[in-house]
């Protein structure tokens, strides 16, 4: 049997799950992306509203492409568990919030009256940076259009991923798409809708068979939804809502709400995600699998602590950046999210531009050494060659797959021209970065020593340099 709404009341009293009708009412939340994280991150959240008692927080959850996931779900009643584990042990946890499921390819038509529906409050979003497509644009203005000609109230949009300024590009996103048949509403948008700024952090690795067989055994059903996750989250969302009683209610579920979501999400996006990002292209060239892994090897984890303490935080606005790091650095090392080094390296001709050159533009202006993320940026360059340091091959899950591995492979016999020809590239480094030779030289240098003797090596090299 599987975790469903029948078999709910057969599971452990030691597993939470809802104590609510999840029957009785329409969802109040369209969410856009319905990946792990989100089922592990602002899921949990409305789960705990909705088990205080405040029944507008069930959500409408949207694949966006792919239904296999949807279907399980369906098939689950919308119930899936989720572990999280943190140094101190393990609890297994089933929220209740997805009420409903629909995947935007198949069923656009139910999205869009999903995010007209008179009950929706919100549309929350995680469709990773590269989804702020037209696509996304047309579904949100035609669901707005929708209400707007109905005479509904405004709602409140919330990106909830990696993006700096995410609510303000979803904004402009929504305009730059409009006809201009839709000025009406536009108009009526921007008086009535709200697009906030948030930053979202919590680990969420990819489910695995592992996780499947754990969820079986804590829940005593089979569960093919399963999550692991940590026990650490955060979820900082600017003071800007349709309805601006809902800060209050979203503090009391334990997200911050402010008008400084810049300096939390800049914090994030350079310490975690930067450093996040360094360690997966380390572990895959060197054959690490895990996070795990990589900070539990000393010269790696020195490096991060080093990259984040002198080139990284200097330039941050975040107050506590070094509780924040040292906390990074044991969230990283947690055995129980055997997060791949692989899925966190998908897509890092995306991530790069935003969580590196900050750093190192930084770090020019002041006059100060950048030797980490010139390392960081050489493994980038030795990971595009598609084979890590044990000779075994791995495919770049990247939408520039095609011209990074293009470029890398004529790295072995013509590596000066290929560090140069990608770190050209705008597309990734920005405008100004490609054009300081002094950081050219750095890159060149770490790759050749890459080359030569090997990633632990240049770390070693770095750290021995600049101790």
């Amino acid at each position: 049997m599987n975790l469903s709404a029948a078999t709910l009341p057969t599971l452990p009293a030691s597993i939470h799950g809802p104590a609510y009708d999840r029957t009785a009412h329409a969802p109040g939340v369209v969410h856009l992306g319905l990946g792990a994280f989100h089922r592990a991150h602002q899921a949990m959240v409305f789960d705990q509203l909705l088990s205080a008692g405040d029944m507008r927080w069930g959500i409408h959850g949207v694949g966006m492409t792919r239904p296999d996931l949807v279907n399980q779900l369906n098939a689950q009643d919308g119930l899936y568990a989720v572990r999280v584990a943190d140094g101190q042990g393990v609890k297994w946890q089933v929220p209740g919030a997805l009420w409903r499921t629909s995947v935007a390819t198949t069923e656009r038509d139910a999205v869009v009256a999903a995010i007209a529906a008179p009950t929706t409050r919100w549309v929350t979003l995680t469709v990773t940076e590269k989804g702020y497509t037209p696509e996304l644009a047309g579904l949100l203005l035609d669901g707005l259009r929708l209400r707007q000609q109905g005479g509904l109230p405004g709602i409140t949009v919330a990106s909830c991923d990696n993006l700096q300024g995410n609510g303000h590009k979803l904004q402009a996103l929504l305009k730059a798409a409009a006809s201009p048949q839709d000025e009406a509403v536009v108009r009526w948008m921007d008086a009535h809708c709200a697009f906030p700024c948030s930053m979202v952090d919590r680990i969420v690795p990819a489910a695995t068979p592992e996780i499947m067989a754990a969820a079986h055994e804590a829940l005593g059903v089979k569960d093919d939804c399963a999550l692991s996750t940590e026990s650490f989250w955060e979820w900082v969302i600017e003071d800007r809502f349709a309805d601006p009683a809902d800060g209050a209610l979203l503090q009391s579920a334990g997200v911050r709400v402010t008008a400084d979501v810049h300096s939390y999400e800049e914090a994030k996006l350079r310490m975690l995600n930067g450093s996040h990002t360094a360690m997966a292209l380390m572990g895959a060239v060197t054959g690490r699998p895990f996070i795990a892994s990589c900070i539990g090897t000393p010269h790696i984890r020195s490096f991060v602590e080093r990259l984040m303490g002198r080139e990284v935080a200097p330039h941050l606005s975040r107050s506590d950046w070094a509780d924040y790091r040292d906390a990074l650095v044991q969230r990283f090392g947690n055995p129980y999210l055997k997060h791949s080094v692989h899925q966190i390296a998908t897509d890092s001709s995306q991530k790069i531009p935003q969580r590196w050159p900050p750093s190192v533009l930084g770090q020019m202006a002041e006059g100060a050494p950048y030797e980490h993320h010139a390392l960081a940026a050489a493994v980038f360059v030795r990971y595009t060659l598609g084979v890590d340091e044990n000779g075994q091959a791995y495919a770049l899950n990247d939408p520039q797959a095609q011209s990074l591995t293009a470029l890398g492979a004529a790295q072995r016999t013509q590596a000066q021209a290929c560090v140069k020809a990608l770190l050209a590239r705008e597309d990734l480094w920005g405008a100004s970065l490609p054009l300081h030779a002094a950081w050219t030289a750095r890159v060149l240098h770490w790759h050749q020593q890459i080359l030569q003797h090997g990633v632990d090596a240049a770390i070693q090299q770095l750290l021995a340099q600049e101790a």
